[in-house]
């Protein structure tokens, strides 16, 4: 559920008309609803309401600092996987105690200062990494205590550029090695191995990847303490489907039976990472059409939105809807277009051969289900300004990251020293 609605045949976020942003700060941008960001909040901490569950919302989604601060102000912790996010978290409001790190490769440099500031918890990826952090903490005077995250190998059945959890992935401690992970971490000072991690990959439709998972976690806990671990937490990651268009998508308490079941007779805190789930149908992304171009077979609706401003259709051929900010009349024509960007690239393509009423140069129109992977992977190709961000909150609406100017993009660069640039 989103709270993009039309109103007397204008598109909304909550109360306020699109357009009436779109003046204000021009094309293209991004628009996120706080409501909906609450709603899912609330839906999937209501699903674990009876457990001892922390949850960590994943910055890698969206990193914009309202956003996060909405989730901190509905008391939400924080999976960050950089010094940046890290910091940002903090920025935002999130209690370092209620941070967990996550990510394959943390520099020495990122590790010490997670220490520094005592966050919850590291999530250790490899043995070098273990070494590594003990060595720090050591340095340090600290303790921390840190979660091991296994890779189960378990096909998360989704997009293979978003699976985390198969053996050839990159991510996590092949789970046969698992043990004597966990009695090197016993060994060393400095680091307390209290937590399993585990995830297996992002946009997951079936739940049936998540029980396999979780219940080789479940096992890999009794092990474990078979083996003298004090294992406190299991850290389940996050990983649960949005609706893009009609995809049967499994509610937060269905995922929460299948946990339950799973590792709910553990005696374990749950830790969970949701992002993409939070935040993906709370936003959309608002462009302008530059022209409406007939091609030889084909009618292109160019807009000013760009891949570099939505990454996901040229990485992963992501499907989006597409509405214009003006609702057609009942029974319009609907005709086939391709909706592409003014980038120099033909993967510069934001739907293909999708029916769409007519439209006219200077419609505005909003992609869908932007809020997540959206303006957090947007990058300046083609010399392009990064879209600004706005943040809707009933009848109010607040820039929360403006457009640069062309001449900040400009004084981020200079000439060589032998260039005259000084």
């Amino acid at each position: 559920m989103n709270h993009f609605q039309y109103i007397n045949g204008e598109l909304h976020a909550e109360d306020i008309p699109l357009a009436r942003i779109a003046e204000a700060v021009g094309t293209p941008f991004y628009c996120y609803s706080t409501a909906t960001l609450e709603r899912h909040y609330k839906v999937f901490a209501e699903a674990f309401a009876d457990q001892q569950a922390t949850i960590c919302y994943a910055l890698k989604a969206n990193a914009n600092l309202g956003v996060i601060r909405t989730f901190a102000d509905l008391g939400s912790g924080a999976d960050v996987v950089s010094e940046g996010e890290l910091r940002k978290a903090l920025a935002g409001g999130i209690p370092a105690d209620k941070i967990v790190f996550s990510g394959v490769g943390k520099t020495r440099s990122e590790l010490a200062y997670a220490l520094d500031c005592g966050i919850m918890q590291l999530n250790v990826e490899s043995l070098p990494e273990l070494e590594a952090l003990s060595e720090i903490a050591v340095s340090k005077g600290v303790t921390a205590d840190i979660a091991i995250r296994i890779n189960p190998d378990v096909d998360a059945r989704t997009h293979e550029k978003i699976s985390t959890g198969k053996s050839e992935n990159k991510f996590g401690i092949n789970a046969s090695q698992a043990p004597a992970a966990f009695a090197r971490a016993a060994e060393l000072p400095g680091v307390n191995p209290v937590s399993v991690a585990v995830h297996i990959g992002s946009q997951l439709t079936d739940l049936e990847p998540f029980r396999i998972a979780f219940e080789r976690v479940a096992a890999l806990v009794g092990e474990l303490r078979g083996l003298g671990h004090d294992i406190k937490r299991v850290d389940l990651g996050g990983g649960l489907g949005i609706p893009y268009r009609e995809e049967k998508i499994p509610l937060p308490i269905d995922y929460a039976a299948v946990v339950k079941s799973a590792v709910g007779n553990l005696g374990c805190r749950l830790m969970f990472e949701p992002g993409r789930m939070l935040v993906g149908n709370a936003g959309i992304l608002v462009s302008r059409v530059i022209y409406v171009k007939q091609g030889g077979t084909r009618r292109f609706v160019i807009v000013d939105a760009a891949m570099n401003d939505l990454m996901r259709p040229a990485m992963y051929d992501a499907w989006h809807e597409i509405k214009p900010l003006k609702q057609p009349e009942n029974g319009v024509a609907m005709e086939p277009a391709d909706v592409v960007g003014p980038a120099c690239e033909s993967s510069d393509t934001f739907a293909r051969q999708r029916p769409l009423p007519p439209v006219r140069d200077g419609d505005l129109m909003a992609i869908f289900t932007a809020g997540a992977y959206g303006a957090v992977m947007a990058s300046t190709y083609n010399a392009r300004l990064l879209a600004p961000e706005v943040l809707v909150r009933g009848p109010e609406w607040s820039v929360v990251r403006p457009r640069p100017s062309y001449d900040e993009m400009l004084r981020d660069e200079s000439l060589a020293s032998w260039q005259g640039g000084g």
